[in-house]
This record gives C-alpha cells, sequence and structure tokens, in this order.
C-alpha cells in the first residue's frame, strides 16, 4: 500500500512500513540464500560476500541498470528515491528485481541534506539503522584510517626521541625520515565539522607525540572508502591497504601504510565491511546499502561488490551513481566498468522540470529558502530553454552506447504541457521517456517508467568507453572536458601541467583512474554557469595521487574534505521517544 507521503514524514512511513518487513530468515529463504551466506544483525543482515559469489558464480547476470541525473539543483533531484521507486515499480510487473545504493555520512544526516535514503513512498527501511551508523561499515573505516595516522604519529615521534640503533632494538625497523610538512593524509570523524579542518597536534611534552599541522576529513572522504567501493574481493582489499601514501620522506619518496608495517591490522579493523548490508524498499523489494565514497575526489557509487552478487541474485539489479551524468555517469562509464568488467544495459536519467527551469534561466535555488514560484507553477518558456541540460546528459549516454531512459520524476505542481514538453525533446534526442510518481504512490505510480526500462533492457547495446586505458592523462582529461562537459579545451596550471608530465612518465601510473575534481552544480566548473555553457576552457590547478584506490584526481577547482555544518542543521529535529526508543525527527 501507498502512504500519505504529503501527510507523512518519511519516518513515519518507514516506522509504518516496518511492521510487515522481513527478518534475516525470511530474506534467506526469499532470495533462494545458504543459512551461512546471511549474517543476521538485529533486524537487519549481511550478505557474505565470499560464500554468495563462489556458489553462484557460474550463474549467468542479470541486467544492470545504472541510475544518473541531470545537472541538479542545490536540493538534489532525487536519483536515490527514483532508483528505489524503479525496484518498486518493476516488483508491481512481477520481476525478480533489487539494487545496491550508498552509505549515508552522518554528516548529511545530521546537517541540511537528509539520510538520502529515498523519500515519500520510495524509501529505503529501515530508516533509522539506515541513518544512525547501519551496520558499522563507516566506523569500521574510521578506526583502520585512524589507525594509521596512529601508526604514522607515533613513528615520527620515537625517530625524533632515539637514535639509529635505539630505534632499530626498540621497533625493529629502519628509520624512515618522514618529513613533516609532507604528510597528505589526515584523521577522519562521521561529523560536518570545521573548525577541526586545520589544527595542531601533538602539544604538550616530548611524550606528547609530535608537534606538527594536521587535519580532518569527513569519514567518507577516506580513501579507504573509495578503496571498498573498487575492490573486488577480501584480497584485493589487503594488497591496496598496503599501498596508501601517508607522507613522503625528506628525499620525496612516499611513506606507505606498508612501510609502517599497519596495513594488515587496517584490514583486520575493515574485514567485515567487503559484506554489503540487506535492506529492502517500503514495498519490500531487496536492496543492499554498500560503501559511501564522495562523488568528485572518488567514483561516488556504491560497491562493485555489491554489483557483482546483486547481478547474480536478481535478474534486474539497479545501481546509483553520484551527482549528475557528466560526473557520476562518467566514472560509472569509465572507472567501475572498466574496474569491475560489467557491461551496463540501460542508465537511467533523473530529471525534473524544476531543474530544467533553472538551467532555462530560473531564479537561484538555494537550499532552505522556499522555492520561488517559477518552479511552481507553469512557465514553458522557461522550461523549454533549459531542456538543453537534459538533451546534452543524454547525448553523453548515448556516446557509452548505453540505452538511456529519461525519468521525469514528477511533482505535483508539474503541469501535463510542461511533461509533454520534456517527453518531446527527449523523445526527439533518441531517449525513452516516462512520468513517475513514485514518490507519491509508490511501485503503482512507477509501472510507466519500470517498462520503459525493462523493454531497454531487452534491447542490444554497443557499450564502449570514451577512451582506451593507454591513453596519457592530459589527453584523458581533454577528452572527458569536451566530450562529456562541453568544454573547448583544458588550460593547465604550470604545476598541475608539471605534476602530470611527471606521472605521464611513470608506468607505475599508467593503470590508475582518472577521477575528475569539479562542481556538480554546472557542466563547467564554475557552478554559477548553468544550462549548457558555451565558449569556456576547464582549468586544472592540481592533480591529486590516491595510492591504494589508484586514482588520479585532476582538480578543477578547490574541494573541502570536510563540509561545515550549517546554523540551521537536521539534529535540532532529530529525537528518541524515551517510552517506545523510537527516533524520530530523521529525514
Amino acid at each position: 500500500m501507498a502512504y500519505d507521503a504529503v501527510k507523512m514524514q518519511d519516518w513515519q512511513i518507514s516506522e509504518a512500513a516496518e511492521k510487515n518487513m522481513p527478518m534475516p530468515d525470511e530474506w534467506q529463504e526469499k532470495l533462494g540464500l545458504e543459512k551461512e551466506e546471511v549474517l543476521p544483525m538485529g533486524r537487519l543482515a549481511k550478505l557474505d560476500f565470499l560464500k554468495i559469489i563462489n556458489r553462484l558464480k557460474d550463474k549467468p547476470d542479470g541486467k544492470y541498470i545504472e541510475v544518473t541525473a541531470i545537472t541538479p539543483t542545490p536540493l538534489g533531484e532525487g536519483k536515490s528515491t527514483t532508483s528505489v521507486g524503479l525496484m518498486e515499480g518493476m516488483g508491481k510487473l512481477g520481476l525478480n528485481v533489487g539494487g545496491c545504493l550508498r552509505q549515508p555520512s552522518g554528516g548529511p544526516t545530521m546537517n541540511i541534506k537528509g539520510t538520502a535514503a529515498g523519500g515519500g513512498n520510495s524509501i529505503l527501511i529501515p530508516m533509522t539503522e539506515f541513518s544512525l551508523g547501519l551496520t558499522g561499515d563507516i566506523n569500521d573505516i574510521m578506526n583502520a584510517h585512524n589507525l594509521a595516522m596512529v601508526a604514522l604519529t607515533a613513528r615520527m615521534q620515537h625517530e625524533r626521541n632515539y637514535n639509529d640503533e635505539q630505534l632499530q632494538r626498540l621497533t625493529g625497523m629502519r628509520r624512515l625520515n618522514i618529513d613533516p610538512t609532507r604528510v597528505e593524509m589526515g584523521w577522519i570523524l562521521d561529523f560536518c565539522a570545521q573548525s577541526l579542518r586545520n589544527i595542531v597536534i601533538g602539544l604538550g611534552g616530548r611524550y606528547d607525540g609530535f608537534t606538527m599541522q594536521s587535519k580532518f576529513g569527513i569519514a567518507v572522504s577516506s580513501e579507504l572508502m573509495a578503496i571498498l567501493s573498487v575492490v573486488r574481493d577480501l584480497a584485493d582489499l589487503r594488497k591496496r591497504l598496503d599501498e596508501i601514501t601517508l607522507a613522503f620522506d625528506k628525499s620525496g619518496k612516499a611513506v606507505t601504510t606498508g612501510d609502517l608495517e599497519v596495513g594488515g591490522a587496517m584490514t583486520a579493523w575493515m574485514r567485515n565491511t567487503i559484506n554489503p548490508t540487506l535492506m529492502c524498499t517500503a514495498e519490500y523489494q531487496p536492496c543492499m546499502v554498500h560503501a559511501g565514497p564522495f562523488a568528485n575526489i572518488a567514483v561516488g557509487q556504491s560497491s562493485i561488490i555489491a554489483d557483482r552478487i546483486g547481478l547474480k541474485m536478481f535478474d534486474y539489479h539497479v545501481t546509483e551513481s553520484g551527482f549528475g551524468a557528466d560526473i557520476g555517469f562518467e566514472k560509472f562509464w569509465n572507472v567501475k566498468c572498466r574496474y569491475s568488467g560489467l557491461k551496463p544495459h540501460v542508465s537511467v536519467l533523473t530529471t525534473t522540470i524544476r531543474a530544467l527551469k533553472m538551467h532555462g534561466g530560473g531564479p537561484k535555488v538555494v537550499a532552505g529558502i522556499p522555492l520561488d514560484e517559477a518552479y511552481t507553477k507553469e512557465n514553458l518558456e522557461l522550461l523549454e530553454k533549459g531542456v538543453s541540460n537534459m538533451v546534452h546528459h543524454i547525448n553523453t549516454i548515448r556516446k557509452a552506447g548505453i540505452n538511456p531512459v529519461v525519468c521525469i520524476n514528477c511533482f505535483h505542481t508539474d503541469t501535463k504541457d510542461e511533461i509533454a514538453l520534456v517527453r518531446k525533446y527527449a523523445e526527439e534526442a533518441k531517449a525513452r521517456c516516462a512520468v513517475s510518481t513514485h514518490w507519491a504512490d509508490g511501485g503503482d505510480g512507477a509501472i510507466e517508467f519500470a517498462e520503459a526500462v525493462k523493454e531497454a533492457c531487452d534491447e542490444e547495446n554497443e557499450f564502449k568507453f570514451l577512451y582506451p586505458l593507454e591513453t596519457k592523462l592530459r589527453d584523458r582529461v581533454d577528452i572527458i572536458a569536451r566530450e562529456v562537459y562541453g568544454a573547448d579545451g583544458v588550460d593547465w596550471l604550470p604545476e598541475a601541467e608539471a605534476k602530470a608530465k611527471m606521472l605521464e612518465g611513470d608506468s607505475k601510473y599508467d593503470e590508475y583512474a582518472t577521477m575528475m575534481v569539479k562542481t556538480h552544480l554546472s557542466l563547467s566548473h564554475d557552478p554559477a554557469l548553468k544550462g549548457v555553457p558555451k565558449g569556456w576552457r576547464l582549468p586544472i590547478r592540481d592533480v591529486l595521487i590516491y595510492s591504494g584506490a589508484k586514482f588520479l584526481c585532476p582538480c578543477a577547482g578547490t574541494i573541502s574534505l570536510m563540509p561545515g555544518t550549517s546554523s540551521n542543521p537536521a539534529f535540532r529535529r532529530v529525537d528518541v521517544d524515551v517510552n517506545t526508543g523510537k527516533v524520530t525527527g530523521l529525514f
């Protein structure tokens, strides 16, 4: 049944749906899993990846469906809601469907964004567990990450306090000569804590640590989270956790987790994180939650591991890419699919009339401030000016050889003529287009959408990467800038170009993925430029190196790895009913 999404808050819909939510033993039977493949954790369960993939390794894969979006407003256009709605709609068609979404960070959950659990009648349940730590993956990543920093800072203190002979006798290790001005890694915490962005540690006496500048990032920005999203198995995780660059020595050589002999202990902390958590939609379609990497410095996808077992368990497996198609889909296409070896059948382009009006020159959209009436009343002229952004993203998806389906994520203020106009332009761009009211109506409102996706899945496609693997870094960036963003070219700052040339000259970086860093609020590097900007060039100011994840990140703008908490954060409305223990106020 669909709940009244207008009158009920998300946590109330979740609470009502949870009354009939399958328990772990019921999921075992429903999904045809063995008893030892389901690891109960209260109302939830983890799925034993290694056991499932080994047992089902010879079973043919199901259909692989990716969900992306047009360039969003700051409010987001509902990719998670659309992903859940699609699963519910396909469930109404009687199809064996499931999926995987990213795990939310405590920072946005307690700030202004909310939990990203979907919304209305297209929501993941149970919402409280989803919002507040789930089954502990982020906590395990925080411990493993901060253990690496403990190892580094303790080693710096001991090298300062002891001579070579004492150091060898006490630690059994050689002197690393770590340069305190070139420590790359910082600490992590899963909240938006701007006061921790830049700190000084080690104040006190000789035995109180090494005094130096340091920093905090939010937990999901950790390289360990990025690694979890792209590894294929536990062995791959163990190898990569020995290859993370923590700092550089005084001669410029990288100091890694392997040098500090901490990678094994980090893997011990993260051993359970390779197993996805099983949740479900409000209509009880199974949906895994696994990994939650940033969508700018990292891949912005749920894990390869979850996709591998989802494609074995389900006839239709849905996954979501972070941000718009210029960032999330591009990384799904050229990074995740290359790493996984999996071929997608269809890509859903989540579209809202609200966002297209913004791209047509509508008033500025600001989170927390009521929308201008231009977005809630019919305005065909504004809408028509903005549809070019949608068409641009359709063309990007088509360049990958993937079948695109435009989903109009419908709001109650959208008019028939506005919907007809968007459909006209989508179909002229050779994309299927469907209207969906999944937020208000659940699976019943997503049947047209689900039928369009099923139809697209049944068609053959000619999936191909944007560039071959042997393409050099600067050439990759130029291709992405021109073909995906619509830039006229790339301008490298001298320091960034020198770094790029160095990386291109070292063959060990040839296998590293190119992970672009830019704003998600525009096709360009400038968030103020809406629609499809013309006559611009992409500036690259730096290239970040992540040696464990094997990412090279060309930066087209500044990025903070520790967001700030707003003046009116969500935690002010979260509470617990002291009589029942139920959490209220989550959204």
